[in-house]
């Protein structure tokens, strides 16, 4: 027999619209003969719908959505739709009390058949790490009173579990003792480096385990600062992949299940890495605008390599027609600088402006003279200027509607090297967790694809000088990144081990690293974390960001 995987990308809380895909994805597998469509993971809500689920009308309208789904099928014979959805048993407490918190509401899985929804699945094991906090929302299935969902379609008996299940021996062995041949597996997993290939494993382990055949189906799509990939798939008992859906892009795989159950379809690459972090900024900075609905975007261009790759990114994700280049010369500027951003915004056909904030900066420091009492120059003027383009740049988007693309790295962020209200000045921050030492790699893998230019030639985006030359923040004369801080290698290296693996200081160092440089990075890891606080949201690659899986207090005294 034929199934299918709906690999779509929903909009959080647009259920209509959600409902819509679900049913386009299940009449287009019903024609080519598929009798049973699994759908990802709160595919009727998208994921995560957070503190929506708190709220008694949306899991009324969520009920809702999918009854009306399901009656909407009602002419596909013999179709079953495998469709994730919150679920709610008996009434809610009042959310002032503590009954709130032992509320009968589910992560859940449905299956719709018939026009009629004719079993439903509650997820057992909730993740409570990096990114999740289903303990907030959800009840364990364990609490449901619901038996395993198994059901038969074209004499395959099929079992439902959801994402977490499948780490976890428990759920599957009861849907296999409840007669499942086939696992169906309904999944919204974030994305970070070298996640997919950690999830065909887990997951072939699974089959091995099971002895059965298991498909996986992914949620594809931007929500906020976290991304999903796709890459759905389907694995033989042995644990051998079958076939997988294209990474990044909404999919309707089609698996063929032979008398033996075992699976067969197409089965896509899977990206190198450079192309799937790539991949993953620009599906985040397309689906924030697209599904906020701001018109554009722009971006102070200042000739350094992170505004360069910020720049191409929002080409690739919106089009050149829809991003404007704003470049902000000083009296510290580099000729170099804008030459190459001039140069960079013609390959790419941008709108491009500049703006001398020399005279406004001379203005703030006459005005600040007597305030400051003849103290010597300092690092206030050199933010100065960073708040000057920060408010330029704000000052454009609050006209046009387009939003600024902040230019920041994780480096950057990690270490307090931005200035609050200047450079973080902005609605989106694109490359928050992408490491200085990623970003070149990110700029030169770039230039190595063929890529077509405004003026129609193919070849590199990025100036190579922007690539090679010294970073430098250009707010004093002859500044480097260097002059205060470790060598990025080194840097990023300890950022690695403490931030997203969570080493202590004397491992660092044990590690190979200089206690001088651990001590420093760490200290001004801990100490900026009022700024982080006040940054906008941004798109995760790594399994540990500056966002939802950092949660750090601001007043701390732990240091080691």
């Amino acid at each position: 027999m034929k199934v299918a995987i709906a690999q779509i990308n929903p909009t959080v809380g647009d259920l209509q619209g959600n409902a819509a895909r679900l049913a386009a994805a299940a009449r287009v597998a019903h024609a080519q003969g598929a009798r049973v469509v699994v759908a990802p993971e709160l595919a009727i809500t998208g994921y995560p719908p957070e503190d929506l689920l708190l709220r008694p009308a949306f899991m009324a309208a969520c009920a809702r959505t999918v009854a009306e789904l399901a009656a909407a099928l009602a002419d596909c014979e013999g179709l079953h739709l495998v469709v994730g959805h919150p679920h709610q048993i008996g009434e809610r407490g009042d959310v002032r009390s503590k009954s709130h918190a032992v509320q009968k509401r589910f992560n859940a899985a449905s299956v719709l058949a018939g026009g009629r929804i004719v079993g439903t699945y509650a997820k057992r094991e909730l993740p409570n790490y990096q990114v999740f906090d289903e303990r907030r929302y959800f009840a364990s299935g364990r609490d449901a009173g619901l038996p395993p969902l198994v059901f038969e379609a074209g004499g395959v008996r099929f079992g439902v579990l959801i994402c977490e299940d499948a780490w976890f021996d428990e759920p599957a062995a009861t849907a296999c003792a409840a007669g499942a041949e086939v696992l169906c597996v309904l999944n919204a997993s974030p994305f970070h480096i070298d996640k997919a290939e950690e999830r065909e494993e887990r997951m072939a382990a699974r089959a091995r385990a099971a002895g059965r055949p298991l498909l996986y189906s992914h949620l594809v799509g931007g929500q906020d600062e976290v991304v999903f990939d796709g890459a759905s798939f389907a694995v033989d008992a042995g644990g051998a992949v079958r076939a997988r859906a294209a990474s990044f892009s909404e999919d309707l795989l089609l698996v063929d299940l032979d008398d033996a159950r075992t699976p067969s379809g197409p089965l896509a690459d899977v990206p190198p890495i450079e192309a799937q972090a790539w991949a993953a900024l620009v599906t985040g900075v397309r689906d924030y605008l697209g599904k906020n609905g701001f018109p554009g975007a722009i971006i102070g261009l200042s000739g350094g390599v992170d505004s360069a790759l910020v720049l191409a990114v929002a080409v690739d994700a919106l089009g050149a027609d829809k991003v404007r280049a704003v470049m902000m010369p000083s009296p510290y500027t580099a000729d170099i600088s804008w030459l190459d951003a001039r140069d960079m915004a013609a390959r790419l056909g941008v709108r491009y402006d500049e703006i001398a904030i020399a005279p406004m900066f001379d203005a703030f420091r006459a005005g600040l003279a007597p305030l400051f009492g003849g103290r010597p120059e300092d690092a206030t003027e050199e933010n100065l200027q960073a708040r000057i383009r920060g408010t330029l740049l704000m000052a454009l988007s609050n006209k046009t509607g387009a939003i600024v693309l902040t230019t920041g790295n994780k480096s950057e962020m990690a270490t307090g090297y931005c200035t609050l209200y200047g450079d973080m000045a902005g609605g989106f921050a694109v490359i928050k967790d992408v490491a200085k030492t990623l970003v070149y790699r990110l700029a030169e893998w770039k230039n190595r694809q063929p890529t077509r230019r405004a003026d129609g030639s193919t070849g590199p985006v990025i100036p190579e000088r922007i690539i090679t030359r010294a970073p430098s923040a250009e707010l004093r004369p002859d500044q480097t990144d260097q002059d205060s801080l470790p060598p990025y290698d080194v840097l990023d290296g300890i950022l690695a081990r403490y931030m997203e693996d969570d080493q202590g200081i004397d491992e660092i160092v044990a590690a190979g690293y200089a206690r001088a440089d651990v001590e420093r990075v760490t200290h001004l890891i801990k100490v900026n974390e009022y700024k982080r606080r006040q940054a906008p949201v941004g798109i995760r690659i790594t399994h540990r960001a500056f966002g939802r899986d950092w949660r750090y207090p601001i007043t701390s005294k732990f240091r080691a």
